[in-house]
């Protein structure tokens, strides 16, 4: 995949520093966040489709084991230098496309919006720095004492990633020689124009001191590694002489009343898969006015929202399904509905489960009014 302009475009993480500030007695970015190397975060932050190329800029003695984690990203990884500045350098020599952006191994909480705004900004500026504006106070100090006082107007706090045509970034530290900058938009905004900003986020930190580590992981879908759903769908008896569940036509003296085919246990499926991803309900979808949903056969419905739930970085893994009824019975179409489920969701049979049972003769089910059907589901990050 390629961005609007059918652009290439590539990224740098800068993880060649000591970190010796965090005090924990190795490099930071190997050191423990969440269960695994700090460094695993950022680079699992930009394994998305936009982004064609990234390249490592390892610290020479951590070199062997900054490569084993890059190995599962099949990223690139070069030796860095003395200085940041020089590890960009390093990196740049290793990127072809026609954008790349630069980010620091040490901000693991970076965002895939920020990355995609970051790249928008360079295709429609020519460049995007992520950055805050500065809320505090400013002053300035010296030996302890405050001299002086900064207008806070206009002033942002610098992040990344930061992202720049690369030729221009290129040529921009050619320039530099052997001068060393802080940032790259330092050495953009020296030789080549004043790079634009792009939204960052607070929450964007950079771990610098061993505190940061014991930072709590922003909570947002992107940190989901799972998400869990429930759906519940409910169907009355009508006209017709077979019902359809999860894609199997069983013979009966009755129908389902409703907009499409009346698989009760596909809609509560759905339903599930809907609430997992954060989304509204099936109605909301798939709405009894909507005349392309006219007897629709609720399969397409769920291609659909797997498709739909997809798009928002998931897919599922596990599915539980139980369907009351009174009549039929449907203890023989079971298999061929875990069956049904299985492939169409791209998940191994074992992974999911159809119960079928009654109501004792208790309420609208148990009274043969209808049919019920409830779900849980459980995603996986793709």
């Amino acid at each position: 995949m390629t961005t609007m302009k059918n652009l290439k475009v590539c990224a740098i993480i800068a993880a060649a520093g000591a970190g010796t500030r965090a005090n924990l007695g190795r490099n930071k970015l190997l050191s423990p966040l969440y269960g695994a190397p700090a460094l695993y975060h950022t680079l699992k932050k930009f394994d998305l489709p936009e982004i064609q190329q990234v390249v490592v800029a390892a610290n020479p003695k951590d070199f062997d084991e900054i490569s084993l984690i890059c190995k599962p990203f099949g990223y690139t990884v070069v030796k860095g230098g003395e200085t940041r500045t020089q590890s960009v350098k390093n990196a740049l020599n290793a990127v072809d496309g026609d954008i790349v952006l630069i980010h620091d191994g040490a901000r693991p909480f970076v965002t895939s919006e920020l990355i995609r705004g970051c790249i928008n900004s360079v295709e429609k500026y020519g460049s995007g720095v992520c950055a805050v504006p500065f809320t505090d106070t400013a002053g300035k100090v010296n030996y302890g004492q405050i001299f002086g006082r900064v207008d806070r107007d206009g002033l942002y706090c610098m992040q990344t990633p930061q992202g720049f045509f690369t030729e221009e970034i290129k040529h921009a530290y050619a320039l530099a020689g052997d001068e060393n900058f802080t940032d790259d938009s330092s050495v953009y905004g020296k030789y080549i124009a004043p790079p634009r900003i792009c939204e960052g986020s607070v929450d964007n930190i950079k771990l610098t001191y061993a505190r940061d580590f014991r930072r709590e992981m922003p909570v947002c879908p992107e940190n989901m590694a799972e998400r869990t759903g429930f759906g519940v769908d409910v169907h009355a008896f009508g006209e017709g002489k077979k019902i359809v569940l999860c894609g199997v036509k069983i013979p009966f003296d009755k129908g389902l009343k409703a907009h499409s085919d009346g698989d009760v246990g596909y809609h509560a499926v759905i339903d599930a898969l809907f609430s997992a991803a954060g989304l509204k309900d099936i109605g909301k979808h798939f709405p009894d006015g909507d005349p392309q949903w006219k007897g629709a056969d609720s399969a397409k419905m769920l291609k659909k929202t797997l498709n739909i739930v997809a798009e928002r970085g998931y897919a599922p893994a596990c599915v539980s399904l139980s369907i009351q009824a009174e009549k039929p019975k449907l203890e023989t179409y079971i298999d061929k509905m875990v069956q049904n489920i299985a492939e169409i969701c791209k998940v191994d049979p074992s992974c999911v489960a159809v119960a079928a049972g009654t109501c004792e003769g208790l309420g609208f089910v148990g009274e043969g009014l209808g049919i019920a059907a409830y779900c849980t589901v459980f995603l996986r990050k793709l």
